[in-house]
């Protein structure tokens, strides 16, 4: 009897905090703007609608595995776009589903079919949680709101990430660990175990704001007190200091050159507050290679030195 009580409350707890994570990434869908759903997300394969999609179909799948379902019986029913005309909506259905599911008594303590095998219903709840936890972080970097997760989630996901990272890895399932600070909170640690690093993610988003000549996102990454070191003219560039200078330069860039691009060739992360893009700059009619030493504090870019092959 004790041990049918102990187990019961393990069940509980993972059930509660499964909803509090599938919640907070529901808020966040109900954050993002008309122009937002298009965005580029950490999961550089994904933009924002797509990432939310990925979680939509994930939670679609939730009932029929959790009442028995094989994956062949599912098929391709949830293949494909699932979040249609209104994707807001879509989500709310989706995860409405998925927590009714997981409500219904003995839920977790069921086998489930997975597309490896079958697995105790406990583990497949455990790796919704990650993905939800995690594609909240992705999510919220994605359309610049807070990113904070739920402690006790990220605690959860902690320990049971312990059990699979390195399967997880040998199948490409995420990508190298990121280095991280000694002292990095949990957070912090658990995303770069999941390949996850926000400074990596903040030269991919000033990329992408670059690349949109959209000057108001580039200095919304910026300090105010934000140094640009351009590589014009030879040898030694130019320095512009502060918002007013940077942002004028690029203006300026966005107004005389409308082909003007960058392509990521590699990303390096040294530390917390330093990275290295190395980089394709194509201006329409010709290109050139060269790499940008980015300087970050608190989530922001406080200097950009760029360089270029002579």
């Amino acid at each position: 009897m004790q041990d049918d009580r102990t187990a019961n409350d393990a069940a509980g707890a993972l059930g509660d905090r499964h909803a509090r994570a599938t919640a907070a990434f529901g808020d966040l869908v109900h954050t993002i703007g008309p122009g937002q759903w298009g965005l580029p997300t950490p999961c550089a394969e994904w933009t924002v609608r797509e990432l939310v999609n990925h979680v939509t179909a994930e939670n679609l799948w939730m009932p029929p595995l959790l009442s028995g379902a094989t994956i062949a019986d599912i098929g391709d029913r949830f293949d494909g776009d699932v979040l249609g005309d209104d994707p807001v909506d879509a989500w709310d259905e989706a995860a409405a589903g998925a927590l009714a599911a997981l409500d219904i008594p003995g839920a977790l303590t069921r086998t489930v079919h997975l597309s490896f095998g079958e697995a105790p219903a406990d583990e497949y709840v455990r790796q919704m949680l990650a993905d939800h936890v995690v594609h909240a972080w992705d999510l919220a970097r994605a359309i610049e709101t807070g990113d904070r997760l739920d402690e006790d989630g990220v605690a959860a996901c902690a320990d049971w990430f312990d059990t699979v990272e390195d399967a997880y890895r040998q199948a490409g399932a995420i990508g190298p660990r990121e280095t991280v600070p000694v002292d990095a909170d949990e957070q912090t640690r658990l995303l770069a175990r999941f390949g996850r690093s926000s400074t990596r993610c903040l030269v991919e988003r000033f990329t992408h704001a670059f690349n949109a000549h959209d000057v108001d996102a580039v200095m919304r990454l910026m300090t105010d007190d934000c140094v640009f070191e351009s590589t014009e003219p030879a040898p030694d560039g130019r320095r512009y200091r502060g918002r007013d200078e940077v942002r004028a330069c690029w203006q300026e860039l966005f107004d005389t050159t409308p082909a003007a691009r960058f392509e990521l060739e590699d990303v390096v992360v040294a530390a917390d507050d330093r990275a290295v893009a190395r980089w394709i700059y194509d201006w329409g009619d010709g290109h050139v290679r060269g790499v940008d030493v980015f300087t970050i504090d608190d989530g922001r870019i406080v200097a950009k030195h760029s360089y270029v092959k002579g």
